[in-house]
């Protein structure tokens, strides 16, 4: 891949005058007439600050250009506008578009399809404090762009400051790990406590404080992930772990299924629902061994930086042999909810498509023992595998395994006792 300067001058140079033409509603006298600097340095000194400290300033790309909006005051401040990633590409293009390709980009979108998010406060969705505040990054639809704006949340339209944050914009804060924390923690994805603590991420500690010298290897989510500043973001397994075509296990092979089941992509006959196009259009999940193959190359070109390439297929192959082994933990408790509902044990919801509990339904499911399925696997089936990704070893044991195993013990004990306490 041929190496990209995030911020190509000459390119910043040439686009400007163009910008500011094509800006709508701007006339050359509104440039001269307003002070944006000025007023702001007053009103928000620091956001002034970021900005002179950024490459844009550097280069004249100023306030205009990207907020655009025929305004001059703050007496009508709402001509102006955030910028949206469509602003951004008119500079950064290739970025854009390597962006708009990943995973990143359909955020949003998952975050949408998710089968209860309308039962979200709107606080943690369009309001950005929960859900949405990570999910923001997905490129959204004009119309989705005006009802955010319209409904007072128009801060979350924009993509490229979820990494790139207002208004310094720096290329170098992006590509430090810490740039992907804020979202990559936590409960369903605690990648940044599984990397910071584990050998990659404590190598990054002892460089950035000077004990290792700058030019000892220290990988970082970048590193591996972002190769080559790429803006294309995707793993081989996918955020849910679960892909296509299915293993020639047998056992593996009907695990498989009972979590596609139980993800609803699967109708009880093993066919296809709908719910496969989301999946596929949310791209949270490899659906050929082409993708799932091409992904997987792409690691293994970044661990042979530093390691052989015998010892990285070795070591991603133990992360696709714990998925395995997680895999027939789950579904065996899947299976025994499954058991509750033929039985009458307890009433499967309307709304469930299958007579499966549904995965993602999350903190939604019903009944406390669903409830304790949901916790079993979106936090500690993804602490297992992501775990091992990770080269965590504390993460993919005792909180990801060993939390499984008692998952499903708790589980079989709560369904016997619901089944003695059943009334006739």
């Amino acid at each position: 891949m041929r190496n990209r300067r995030f911020v190509p001058v000459v390119l910043l140079v040439v686009a400007l005058p163009v910008l500011m033409a094509i800006s709508p509603g701007t006339s050359e006298a509104v440039y001269q007439e307003r002070d944006c600097v000025g007023c702001h340095t007053d009103q928000t000194p620091n956001i002034v600050q970021d900005w002179k400290l950024s490459l844009h300033a550097e280069n004249g790309i100023d306030c205009a250009t990207c907020h655009q909006g025929d305004y001059t005051s703050v007496h009508n401040g709402e001509g102006s506008s955030l910028p949206t990633p469509q602003v951004c590409a008119q500079c950064h293009a290739d970025r854009v578009e390597q962006f708009s390709a990943g995973k990143h980009a359909l955020a949003w979108a998952a975050l949408k399809a998710m089968p209860t998010a309308h039962m979200l406060p709107i606080e943690l969705s369009d309001g950005m404090k929960g859900c949405g505040g990570c999910h923001k990054i997905g490129l959204k639809s004009e119309e989705e762009i005006a009802q955010l704006r319209e409904d007072g949340h128009g801060y979350g339209v924009a993509s490229c400051d979820a990494c790139h944050t207002r208004h310094i914009f720096s290329a170098e804060e992006a590509r430090q790990p810490e740039a992907c924390r804020t979202c990559h923690m936590g409960f369903d994805h605690p990648q940044w406590e599984m990397y910071s603590s584990s050998k990659h991420g404590v190598r990054h500690d002892l460089v950035k404080s000077g004990i290792l010298p700058e030019s000892a290897a220290a990988p970082t989510c970048q590193t591996c992930h972002m190769q080559e500043g790429d803006h294309e973001v995707r793993t081989a397994w996918g955020f849910l772990a679960v892909r296509l075509p299915l293993s020639e296990d047998p056992e593996w092979q009907a695990d498989q299924v009972t979590i596609l089941q139980a993800l609803g992509v699967l109708d009880p006959e093993g066919n296809p629902t709908g719910r496969l196009d989301v999946i596929k259009a949310a791209d949270v999940a490899r659906l050929t061994q082409e993708d799932f193959d091409r992904e997987r190359d792409k690691m293994i070109k970044a661990c042979t930086q530093c390691h052989s390439p015998s010892f990285a297929r070795g070591e991603l192959a133990k992360g696709d042999q714990m998925i395995q082994k997680i895999d027939h933990l789950l579904a065996e408790a899947i299976r025994e909810i499954v058991d509750l509902y033929s039985e009458g044990v307890i009433e499967k919801p309307d709304f469930y498509a299958n007579p499966f509990p549904d995965l993602l339904t999350f903190q939604d499911a019903p009944t406390v023992i669903e409830q304790r399925l949901f916790v079993m696997h979106l936090k500690h089936r993804m602490r297992a595998f992501q775990g091992v990704f990770h080269a965590n070893p504390d993460y993919a044991l005792w909180y990801g395994w060993s939390e499984m195993i008692r998952d499903l013990t708790e589980i079989r004990e709560m369904a016997d006792q619901m089944r003695r306490n059943r009334i006739p």
